[in-house]
């Protein structure tokens, strides 16, 4: 244990239920009608976790994005990813993709022909990560990884923690990020402890989306995302009476104006105004590249 003081927290978010995609459950934190954003995230949606019957899986059909970056996490299940830069990859339980969209893409993730066939468990996270005004309009990227290619890190009761980028309990993550960025995911036993030292002033969040843990010393349970102070200190999370999971999210703040529309994310109004017109033209996709 480390006797680095402790960041004080903000406050707590009660996530809420929708619908996304073609049709699949999220249980959502952010954006709602009460919080816009968390710079420089712009969304989380945990999708299901939901048990499909043969031929009901859905997922999410071919559409555009421009100006952030669309990262899958999965926990369950299994989609296929395919994108207007060439790439097709299979994100499976415990893999994540990492989609700079940039300039602009088209991309889709179904379910697998296997999850269409035989059915089962579907569970995984999207995060949407802004990206900086000089850099909306970079070539767009796909990273994929695989769970054992992801930094791990045992806890002292049977627990791990999945390092998918930043550091967190002494490992790194191998997703190069755009601005700097931390995405881990915690599986706690009772008893494990993970800690967390964010980049000073930068956002650090914990999303509890099963059991409940203790936090910087205080409760929450499954649904409440943590919204600790921008400023310096540790973030220590303790699973003390049941197992538990969590995200672990961190970036730097950009303090940029923020014009949505859909699936284009930019700085003005006029931004979305070209974008959209470029993709009603089919201008939008220009050129990229993937580590496959």
């Amino acid at each position: 244990m480390t006797s680095t003081p402790l960041r004080e927290i903000a406050g707590t978010i009660q996530s809420q239920r929708t619908v996304e995609g073609g049709g699949f459950a999220v249980r959502r934190p952010f954006p709602t009608a009460q919080l816009d954003q968390i710079d420089p995230f712009l969304l989380l949606d945990e999708m299901g976790p939901a048990d499909y019957a043969p031929g009901k899986a859905v997922g999410a059909p071919s559409h555009p994005h421009r100006g952030f970056e669309t990262v899958t996490y999965m926990l369950s299940g299994s989609m296929v990813h395919e994108d207007s830069i060439g790439t097709k990859a299979v994100i499976k339980k415990g893999g994540v993709q990492w989609m700079t969209a940039g300039s602009g893409v088209i991309h889709s993730e179904l379910p697998t022909d296997d999850m269409m066939k035989l059915g089962g468990r579907m569970h995984g996270f999207q995060l949407w990560v802004n990206l900086p005004a000089e850099r909306k309009m970079i070539d767009p990227r796909y990273q994929g990884y695989e769970a054992e290619e992801m930094a791990t890190a045992h806890l002292a009761h049977g627990g791990f923690v999945r390092v998918v980028a930043g550091v967190v309990h002494g490992m790194r993550g191998p997703v190069e990020t755009t601005t700097p960025m931390t995405y881990a995911h915690a599986v706690l036993q009772v008893g494990d402890v993970v800690e967390w030292l964010p980049e000073d002033d930068h956002t650090a969040l914990v999303h509890v989306f099963d059991g409940q843990v203790r936090v910087n010393e205080s409760s929450s349970v499954s649904g409440e995302m943590v919204v600790m102070q921008r400023s310096a200190g540790l973030v220590r999370v303790e699973a003390t009476k049941e197992p538990a999971q969590v995200l672990l999210l961190g970036g730097v703040p950009l303090g940029e104006p923020v014009v949505r529309y859909g699936p284009f994310v930019m700085n003005t109004k006029q931004e979305i105004i070209t974008a959209v017109e470029e993709y009603n033209d089919g201008k939008l996709v220009k050129v990229g590249k993937n580590n496959l």
